[in-house]
This record gives C-alpha cells, sequence and structure tokens, in this order.
C-alpha cells in the first residue's frame, strides 16, 4: 500500500465565509484613449533590479491590438537574454493593447506592464506550440496527449520577474471554453503563466482575465513570491477550470494579497496524478496564503488536489475573505489518485494507493448563511487523523433543510465550534495550534528598483 501523504495544513485568522446569492459581474477592459501618456520613470519592487532595459517597441512591437507581436517579444527576449550574466534585464511592454501568441522567459529577467497596458492572447491556434505533458501527470489534464504552452512560459530559470503598474494579461479564452465544454478539444488547453523547474520567481501586481483554463501554475519550483494579483474569470456563463492561483510540486511559496473571481477553485494546491504524481515524488511544501478575497460560485476558495499525489505538507491560511462561494477549504482525494470526480490519467493506476491525511487545523473562522457547515468525508478504512477544529461559528439559514454536518471515517477533536460538530470529534479543551515559526520565503526583502 503506497502511501500520499497530506498533513500539516492551518488556518485561521478572520477565515470569513460569507455564502450569499449569484453575484453577477460585468468585467471591463481598460478604456481605449486617442493618447495615453508613457511614464518617463517609474520604481517597483522586485526580488532583483536590473542593469539593462528595452521595451517592446525597440524589436517592432505594435500595441494596436490588431497586429501580432509574437515575433517582436520572442526577439526582444532572445536579445536581452545575453545580459543574464551582466547584471539581467528588463523588458518595458509601455501603454496599448498588444496582440501575442506564446512566448518564453529568461533568466535574470523582468516582464514589467506599464499602466494601461493590455496583453491580448492570441486566437490563432498555431501560435501555441503544442509540448508534452507535465511528467507529474503522464498525460493532458484535459484530454490525452500533449498541451498547448502557456502564453507566458519558462522553464529551467534563475530570478524572473513578472510584474508592473496593474498591466494587464487578457486570454480571451471563451473560444477554449467552448471547445472545453464541446468535446472538441486536440489538446489540454493553454494556461496564462507557467514557470517550470525554476528558482526564485517573483510575479506581482499585474490583472489576468479570463484565462483559457488555470491563470499562474508554477511547478516544480522553488522560492516563489505571488502578491498583489487580481484575477477575474466569467462565472456567469461558467469559465471551466479558470483556477486563479496553482502551486504544484513546488517549495517555499508564498501567495498574498490577491483578489480572485474564477470559475473554479481559486487557490488550487497540487502534486501530480495518479501513479505519475507518486512516482515524480515532488510535495508541495512550506506554503503560506494569506490575506485573500475570493469568489468562486462553483468550487472552493482554497483546494488541496485534486492532483496530489505527490503530497502536500506544511500549508498556512490566513486572513481569508470568502464570498459567494461554494466550499471554503476542501481536501480532494480517492483512491489511487490523490484525486476526485472518478476520473484517472489511464488505467494503470495503483488501486491500493490511499491518501494520508492528517494534522488538519481550523480556527478563528466566521461563516455566514452556508447550507453545510462541514462535510468531512475519509475513505473508508483509511480515516482521516488529527483533525482539529476550533473558535468557529457557522450561521445557517433557518429554512435549511440539510443536515448542519456530515461526517464519516474521520478523527480530531474541537473546542468551541457552534453549531456543534459530529460525535466523530471529541470536545477538547484547547484550541488548535497554529506555527509559530517563520519560513525562509517570509524573509526575502524585495529592492526597490528604478526605471528612468
Amino acid at each position: 500500500m503506497k502511501l500520499l501523504t497530506t498533513q500539516m495544513i492551518y488556518l485561521k485568522r478572520k477565515a470569513t465565509f460569507i455564502l450569499i446569492g449569484i453575484l453577477s459581474l460585468y468585467l471591463r477592459g481598460v478604456d481605449c484613449r486617442e493618447k495615453i501618456e508613457v511614464p518617463h520613470s517609474f520604481e517597483y519592487y522586485g526580488i532583483s533590479c536590473r542593469k539593462h532595459t528595452a521595451f517592446l517597441t525597440d524589436f517592432g512591437g505594435v500595441g494596436d491590438g490588431k497586429t501580432s507581436n509574437t515575433k517582436a517579444f520572442q526577439s526582444a527576449i532572445g536579445h536581452l537574454n545575453q545580459f543574464q550574466s551582466d547584471g539581467g534585464s528588463q523588458l518595458i511592454v509601455p501603454p496599448g493593447r498588444w496582440l501575442t501568441g506564446s512566448f518564453n522567459l529568461t533568466s535574470h529577467f523582468t516582464l514589467y506592464l506599464q499602466k494601461d497596458v493590455v496583453l491580448l492572447a492570441s486566437q490563432e491556434v498555431s501560435e501555441w506550440e503544442v509540448i508534452q505533458p507535465l511528467p507529474s501527470y503522464g498525460r493532458g489534464r484535459d484530454v490525452v496527449g500533449g498541451r498547448y504552452i502557456s502564453l507566458i512560459f519558462g522553464t529551467n530559470l534563475t530570478d524572473v520577474i513578472i510584474t508592473g503598474d496593474n498591466g494587464t494579461i487578457d486570454g480571451q479564452g471563451a473560444s477554449w471554453w467552448g471547445k472545453y465544454l464541446n468535446n472538441t478539444l486536440t489538446y489540454t488547453r493553454p494556461y496564462l503563466i507557467e514557470i517550470m523547474f525554476s528558482n526564485q520567481i517573483q510575479i506581482s501586481n499585474i490583472t489576468l482575465l479570463n484565462s483559457p483554463s488555470w491563470n499562474v501554475h508554477p511547478i516544480y519550483s522553488k522560492n516563489i513570491i505571488i502578491q498583489g494579483l487580481t484575477i477575474l474569470a466569467e462565472v456567469v456563463p461558467i469559465s471551466p477550470n479558470t483556477d486563479g492561483i496553482n502551486p504544484d510540486s513546488c517549495t517555499n511559496v508564498l501567495i498574498e494579497d490577491c483578489y480572485i473571481v474564477s470559475g473554479d477553485d481559486c487557490i488550487a494546491v497540487k502534486s501530480g496524478w495518479d501513479q505519475y504524481g507518486i512516482s515524480f515524488g515532488m510535495p508541495t511544501q512550506h506554503l503560506i496564503i494569506r490575506r485573500l478575497t475570493c469568489i468562486s460560485p462553483d468550487s472552493a476558495v482554497i483546494a488541496l488536489g485534486s492532483e496530489l499525489s505527490g503530497g502536500i505538507q506544511d500549508v498556512r491560511v490566513e486572513d481569508i475573505l470568502a464570498i459567494n462561494s461554494q466550499s471554503g477549504i476542501r481536501i480532494k482525494t480517492a483512491v489511487g489518485r490523490g484525486g476526485d470526480y472518478g476520473s484517472h490519467a489511464d488505467d494503470n493506476y495503483d488501486k491500493n494507493a490511499f491518501s494520508v491525511i492528517n494534522n488538519i487545523n481550523y480556527s478563528d473562522m466566521i461563516a455566514d448563511n452556508v447550507t453545510m457547515a462541514g462535510r468531512l468525508e475519509g475513505i473508508n478504512g483509511h480515516p482521516f487523523t488529527g483533525i482539529c477544529i476550533s473558535n468557529v461559528t457557522i450561521s445557517m439559514p433557518a429554512d435549511t433543510k440539510k443536515i448542519s454536518w456530515n461526517c464519516s471515517s474521520i478523527e480530531g477533536s474541537i473546542n468551541g465550534v457552534n453549531p456543534t460538530a459530529c460525535n466523530m470529534l471529541h470536545e477538547h479543551n484547547t484550541n488548535c495550534p497554529f506555527p509559530t515559526d517563520v519560513l525562509p520565503i517570509e524573509t526575502i526583502e524585495l529592492r526597490k528598483c528604478f526605471f528612468r
């Protein structure tokens, strides 16, 4: 029997789940202007500052929303690649609407989107290279086979920053959503940003709209800071699998101060699918999520899984506001996978592989207008243990017809929980612990970088 471990999950402090009626969202693009002022100087905070600078217009970029800038991005980054060992470089995208297909980043590099920038993902499928499936997944997530490369992509990089003055990346994902829902995809949909096998990553102060699928996907990487993102997707009608941020087989990650409206999970923590994730064996660990506002009518604010076969451990969540969301914290797992929905990468998954879920702590939470206080279902014969819930108040509508708690195959304790949880969780007179140690990712000080 193989054990897929998910443990040491801590959730506390102002974790408020407000579940209200359907919220209609109208997502507006950046206003078109006849003349946009280009700043002569600006500053930003980064893990590193750069010695060399170029503008996309230096390489033939045209920001009219119609001309393809794929070659301009590729040429600019190809030119700046020579400065990796000479103080690094930054590519500045000036105000405008920049249509582009996929492009790759380089090391010791900053992509800076100025105010009133909109990067528009190309609708031409020919501008999206098809690449191999992820090794910890074994196949494309949407369909068997390869996958379309992400709009902004990088692998085996060091010291990479994607930031700006709240510039926008619009994935124009509606056509991709239609193909997925109609089962007409040839390959798995692209993401907006994916960084693989890399170290020292910063993604901050930008807006992401209408991704074809996941928005931000760091995978097989470490030392990652993601902060100040606004991520928006249509929720009426649904935009399938438009997860906000998905750290996947990553170590030492900080996600903070983000606002996410998602057609799926706002944050989904992952580590590989079925036997491929078990074989690859790279967990997601030492993850901090804090000061997050989330709207997710059809899914979870924070999900662990569904692909978690490589393990997840030491996840710390605090100061979360959830509005109109299907569930607050959801752990998705099943026999053989770490996964749910009864789906598997193929028929070769290990039917004797079970997830070990333990040391999951919830504390200092308020939830209003919910239909079920808690649904805690372990795996029959393999119970989830060490569940701790303290100082939690949950309000349910007076006319609700559902039971307040649904529990099976779990063990743990409660203290100060209203309504009283199921009898599988025993009363205890102490609160659930929250870590007091400081993780290395919290000690990184960003530098003030200037351009004049």
